[in-house]
C-alpha cells in the first residue's frame, strides 16, 4: 500500500526550454511532438500565433511561447518542436526551443509560483519544481489563453479548414 501512495503524488511532465528556462507541461495533456516549420500565417490572428499546421487532415495552431510569453525571437533550428496538445478539448501546437525529457516530479517538491518567477505571468504558473537539476516552472495550459483569445485561436482556425 505505501507504494500505492508514493505512486499517487508522482506526476509527470514534459520538459523543454525557452530561452534560459526550463518549463514543464502535464504529460496527460501532450498528444505528440512534431518537427513540422512549415507554418500557414493565419490573417488577423494575434501576434504569437505562429500559424496553423496540417496534421493528419486536421488544422492546428501553433503558438509560439517566446512570442506569448514575451521572450526575444529565436530563428528556428533543428532542436526547434511543436509540443502537440489537449487544451480545454482543443487540439493546439506550441513553438519550443528544444523538447528535454519525460520527469516524474513528486508533488511535495512543486511550490506555488512567487508572484514575479520569472517572464511568465503567474497565471499561467500551476508551480515551480525545485529539482537537483534546477528549476523547472511548471505551466498550466488551461490558463495559457483567456477566454477571448481562446475563442479568436479557434474560431479562426476553424474557418481555415473549412475553406479546405
Amino acid at each position: 500500500m505505501v507504494t500505492d501512495t508514493v505512486n499517487s503524488e508522482m506526476l509527470q511532465f514534459v520538459t523543454f526550454k525557452l530561452a534560459a528556462e526550463k518549463y514543464g507541461v502535464n504529460i496527460l495533456k501532450v498528444q505528440e511532438i512534431n518537427n513540422i516549420k512549415d507554418f500557414a500565417k493565419i490573417p488577423h490572428a494575434p501576434p504569437y500565433v505562429e500559424g496553423a499546421i496540417n496534421l493528419r487532415g486536421k488544422v492546428i495552431p501553433v503558438l509560439n511561447l517566446r512570442k506569448k510569453f514575451g521572450i526575444e525571437a529565436k530563428t528556428l533550428d533543428d532542436y526547434t518542436k511543436i509540443v502537440i496538445m489537449n487544451v480545454r478539448g482543443h487540439t493546439m501546437g506550441i513553438l519550443v526551443d528544444a523538447v528535454s525529457e519525460v520527469l516524474r516530479i513528486p508533488q511535495s517538491v512543486i511550490m506555488p509560483a512567487p508572484p514575479v518567477a520569472s517572464e511568465v505571468k503567474a497565471e499561467f504558473i500551476y508551480g515551480i519544481a525545485r529539482l537537483e537539476q534546477g528549476l523547472i516552472i511548471i505551466l498550466d495550459m488551461d490558463k495559457l489563453l483567456g477566454r477571448e483569445e481562446h475563442d479568436a485561436v479557434f474560431g479562426i482556425t476553424a474557418q481555415m479548414a473549412a475553406a479546405e
